[in-house]
């Protein structure tokens, strides 16, 4: 049969790779005609951040599977084994965005396109964490139906340390999924939270280890507590990050071990299973009307927070942004004291201001 194309152009971008898998039944037959989509943010060198050109791929590859009417789900990834996705590509924002507000502007409207084109998929969307998950990683993983993630993957916001806010998805999303002071710390402290402690707080549907021994079985995350003991106040420590002799074992114990994400293909694949044995208008229906509870807040704040997002381009974000690019590991931060002196004894936005409160000489994009 002749279908109409619904689809929207799409364009060359070799950092969003597209696969269709086979679909399989929960008992790992091959279904003839039906797959799964593979949506990959290629680009492991720089942890899978995405430049401009990959947010319009996205939107765009999003879209295209909504319309695939052979497609049983999507599955969002990145390749390698560190990291998911990071958020904005650092480099870009520094060199590009930073300093130019209405810039910035028009590119937080691709981005929000982005976060949307996901929430409006019309086929349910797994992301596979197959490593780190952080800022705008974090908030389009959010974004998605379910994750299931490798247990050594990390989640955290990166805004407030970095010159932003995590107003593209993070301060929409979180609180649905772990509670309103929970996701206030993790927006404001940024503090990494551990595959095993975003499972047992909500913030993931499933976790399975990434590490196999020297004998080659597997190995729970050896640098945070996962045998579900609790501490001196009768909390959960499950996901906890391990301290004194314990993280030294823990370290020892890496070393030795080697990654393996085949486990977490199985149960991704497994899902998709699950999801094929459902009537697809149905499971279509009750995807969107559980996505209503999170886009009852984004479709709320997301023109506001873009366009405070674009001016903060010329004060905050264009000295972060700047300092994390131009810095190495252990001094990518600003010095945050300094600064709060200078901004309380009235000092205006300069770039004089921005290098003095600086660990590193900044220099200007050609």
């Amino acid at each position: 049969m002749d279908f109409a194309n619904h689809d929207l152009p799409a364009i060359d971008c070799e950092e969003v790779r597209v696969e269709r898998r086979p679909a399989r039944t929960p008992d790992g037959q091959v279904v003839e005609g039906l797959h799964n989509l593979w949506i990959t943010l290629d680009n492991p060198e720089q942890l899978n951040s995405y430049t401009t050109d990959m947010v319009k791929a996205v939107i765009l590859t999003f879209r295209a599977a909504s319309n695939d009417r052979r497609a049983v789900a999507v599955v969002f990834t990145g390749a390698g084994d560190r990291a998911f996705c990071t958020g904005g590509n650092t480099e870009e924002y520094a060199e590009y965005y930073a300093g130019r507000p209405e810039e910035y502007r028009q590119y937080m409207r691709l981005f929000n396109d982005m976060v949307s084109a996901i929430l409006h998929c019309d086929k349910p969307v797994i992301c596979r964490a197959n490593g780190m998950r952080i800022g705008g990683g974090q908030e389009i993983g959010m974004a998605c139906d379910y994750t299931i993630a490798q247990d050594m993957a990390r989640f955290a916001q990166a805004g407030p340390r970095h010159g932003s806010a995590p107003d593209g998805g993070s301060t929409d999303f979180l609180p649905l999924y772990v509670g309103i002071e929970r996701a206030m710390l993790s927006c404001t402290a940024c503090a990494p939270w551990s595959a095993h402690k975003s499972f047992r707080l909500g913030l993931l549907t499933d976790i399975v280890p990434s590490l196999r021994g020297p004998g080659g079985e597997w190995v729970p995350n050896p640098l945070v507590w996962t045998d579900g003991s609790t501490d001196a106040y009768g909390r959960p420590s499950l996901g906890e990050p391990k301290t004194g002799e314990d993280l030294a074992e823990g370290k020892a114990l890496l070393k030795q071990c080697t990654s393996d994400l085949s486990l977490l293909d199985e149960r991704v694949d497994a899902l998709c299973a699950d999801l094929l044995e459902t009537f697809p208008g149905c499971l279509t229906r009750t995807i969107e009307s559980l996505r209503k509870h999170k886009l009852v807040h984004w479709d709320a704040n997301r023109e506001g927070s873009r366009a405070w997002l674009g001016l903060n381009m010329m004060t905050e974000a264009n000295a972060g942004f700047w300092v994390f690019n131009e810095g190495v590991k252990g001094a990518r931060e600003i010095d945050y004291a300094a600064l709060r002196r200078r901004l309380g004894d009235g000092e205006r936005w300069s770039e004089e201001l921005i290098a003095a409160v600086s660990p590193v000489p900044l220099r200007k994009p050609e």
